[in-house]
């Protein structure tokens, strides 16, 4: 190998993605909440999505830096927990959408404003909400992802610009091999 990090753990009907489960690509993300690299990336991703529509699935992972972003594991076992209701997409989207306010009282709100049982939501936050947190970050460390963004294509990492234009050229290359 030649020193390129690969994807550590292997993506699976348990990741949240968005694509065809058939996808010739496969887009891993591990991400933040509060980044807001990540939120830039997000529009990134989302035309990506668009564009190769037939051919591309998107994972997102959890990768929380709480070190440099207080909220940002907060947010992310709320994702995980709103998920287990099957709205963790239209969680992902608002938790991004609103980055900038991500205390304790906001995370309660943006889970009832899209659906989701509260109650319920609270009871999973100490359980697989937050193991599938922990998961996502200890899979990031060991797949060489260092900062957030860190993305992967098919299993590599992918250390180029996080603008559209590059990406989608790269992704078009990966698909034409």
């Amino acid at each position: 190998m030649n020193g390129i990090p690969f994807l550590a753990t292997p993506v699976s009907v348990a990741d949240h993605s968005r694509g065809p489960d058939d996808a010739a690509l496969i887009v891993v993300e591990y991400g933040d909440y509060q980044c807001p690299y990540c939120d830039a990336a997000r529009i990134v991703v989302d035309e990506l999505l668009k564009n190769f529509r037939e051919s591309l699935r998107f994972v997102f992972r959890n990768f929380p830096l709480a070190d440099v972003y207080p909220h940002a594991k907060k947010a992310a076992v709320v994702a995980e927990a709103v998920g287990l209701q099957g709205k963790f997409w239209e969680m992902h989207d608002v938790l991004f959408d609103n980055q900038w306010q991500l205390d304790d009282e906001a995370l309660l709100r943006y889970a009832a404003q899209v659906g989701a049982d509260v109650h319920q939501m609270m009871a999973d936050l100490g359980s697989g909400a937050l193991r599938r947190v922990e998961s996502d970050f200890e899979s990031a460390l060991r797949s060489g992802a260092n900062a957030t963004p860190t993305f992967f294509v098919n299993g590599v990492r992918y250390d180029g610009p996080l603008q559209y234009q590059p990406l989608a050229d790269y992704l078009q290359e990966v698909l034409d091999q």
